[in-house]
Order: structure tokens, then sequence, then C-alpha cells
């Protein structure tokens, strides 16, 4: 989806995997993240499961997503890697709203909707390269920009139509606070990619529970604690280090290609928990396709010209 290096460089990890071996971790990954829907409707919906009285709230599955990702991926870190700067304040600012923002909008609408406009995350990221990183633009951004915006405003429309609008702009602003994140790893590129991973989940933890207290802290099942814990390990952890591992073989912009499985699988997932209410509606596919496409264009290998 983005450049991964900035996210998933992690040194410590000694052993370099074949190229095909190295494929199938990155294509793990991008399934294991394409399960945030399924998780979703396991936790909001009346299904055969029957985890507990009443569904889980919102803030408690933003809460409890990032801390067991986070709890899962401690291990991760080395005492040397632990560092301070005061942009690690505004990263983690950024992704403790993507966390949230995204977590809202996948709880109040469809999957599908949620986890496409988080993934307009790098036609943002390009915009900003270009305005404040000193990034030459292309035909091949620009192009891609103006289909996922396209794609952007089909979904925005479909919203509109169907008295949805204000969880379309909460998965927008997760996509807007995503570029936002990836903007500052790319200031914080000096910094031990493990270290800044932990702080981004556990920090935003941190920055959610004060509003889940605000709220009266949810009694749940030990079913529903259960699911979380897999919802933070499986979903988001593990993902995590299996994308540390596939690239070192794996070039970012293959990667990137790769990972347009998640939104594409995301809500066969969902739809095939909560068929009644996860169906795509023409809206949703359209603006998928488009926002899918420009992605695929955009990281689409390109030849590169022999030295002279």
């Amino acid at each position: 989806m983005v450049n991964y290096r900035p996210f998933f460089d992690m040194k410590d990890t000694p052993v370099v995997p074949s190229l095909p071996r190295g494929r199938i971790l990155v294509v793990s990954a991008a399934v294991l993240w394409s399960l945030s829907g399924l998780f979703k409707c396991i936790l909001k919906h009346d299904t055969p499961l029957r985890l507990g009285l009443e569904p889980v709230s919102d803030l408690a599955i933003a809460f409890y997503r990032v801390f067991f990702a986070g709890l899962f991926l401690l291990p991760t870190l080395r005492r040397r890697s632990i560092s301070f700067r005061p942009a690690m304040l505004a990263m983690v600012a950024c992704f403790a709203a993507m966390n949230l923002t995204f977590v809202l909008a996948l709880t109040g609408g469809k999957a599908a909707n949620a986890i496409l406009l988080q993934y307009t995350a790098p036609l943002w990221i390009y915009l900003a390269g270009i305005a404040w990183l000193g990034e030459s633009p292309s035909l091949q951004g620009w192009t891609s920009l103006l289909v996922g915006l396209l794609g952007v405003a089909v979904l925005m429309m479909g919203g509109r139509q169907e008295a949805d609008l204000p969880v379309i702009g909460l998965g927008l602003a997760s996509g807007l606070f995503y570029a936002g994140v990836v903007v500052f790893l790319r200031v914080l590129r000096d910094a031990a990619s493990n270290w800044l991973t932990v702080l981004n989940h556990l920090g935003a933890a941190l920055v959610v529970a004060p509003l889940l207290f605000s709220r009266g802290w949810p009694s749940l099942s030990p079913a529903q604690l259960a699911v979380l814990a897999l919802f933070g390990v499986v979903q988001m952890g593990l993902p995590y280090v299996l994308m540390a591992k596939g690239l070192r073989v794996v070039s970012p912009q293959e990667a990137g290609v790769i990972t347009l499985l998640e939104p594409l699988l995301n809500p066969l997932f969902a739809y095939l928990v909560a068929p009644d209410t996860e169906a795509p509606t023409v809206y949703t596919l359209f603006g998928g396709a488009c926002i899918v496409g420009a992605l695929a264009w955009r990281y689409r290998p390109t030849k590169q010209l022999p030295a002279t």
C-alpha cells in the first residue's frame, strides 16, 4: 500500500528468507490485516458465537485492538532501540487518531467503506511528498491521484444516499491520519522501526483509555476479551512481524501491490459473517474499484532504463 520500509525494517531479524517465501509472508500479512471486518462483525453483531450479553463498544474495540497488538510486539523491542524526539509525539497522535477514526468507521458502517477509505492514504502521501518533502511529481502519480479521488467522490455520493456520510467522513479521516503517520515515519527514519511500532500501538491505547473511562470501563466476558486479544495479535501484531521478514527480500513496490489483497478480502470476510448488513452497494463496488485500481497503477512495476 505504501513504502513499507519505515514500518518494518527490523534489523534484529537475522534470517533472510527466499524470495518465494518472502512473498508468501507478505501475502499472509495482507490476509491477516483483512480480518478486521470479520472481527468487527463477531464483536458487534449477534452471531452464533454468543460472546456476551451486549456487543463490545466501539471505544473498547479501539483500545483493546492496539493494546494487545502493542503487548504482542513488545518482545521485538531492544533497550538500545529506545529513543525520544519531539516528532514522535505527533506521530503517536496521528496513529491514535487513525486507529480511533478507522474503528469508528468500521463499527459505524460497512467494513468495505472503512478499509477502502483508509487505503486513500497513499494519495495524500503523494501530495504531502510533493508539497513538503520535495519529491518530484509524475504522470503516473497524478493519474492515480485523480482516479482515486473519483473513487472517494463515488463513496461519498453513496454515503449521502444512504444517510451514512458521517461514517464516510470518519473513514476518509483515517486515511488522512494514516498518511500523517507515514510522513512522520519518514521524518523519524533514523529511529529504530520496532521502537516506533511499539510506541504507536501502546501510545494509541493510552490516548483511547481516558475516553473509555469517561464512558465507564466496559464489563466484558472472557470470550469477548479473548476475541479482542486475537483481534490485536492476529489482525495487527502478527502481520507486522510477517511483513518485516518478507520485506527483507520483497521490494516495497511489490509489497504495496500484494497488500491490495486487504481491501479486496476485508469486505468479503465481513459479508460472510453478516451478509444482511455488510453487502456492498453499487457505490462501494465502483468507488472501491477506482481506489484499488489507482493504487495498482501507482505501484505497478516500471521498466528501468539501463545505465550508460
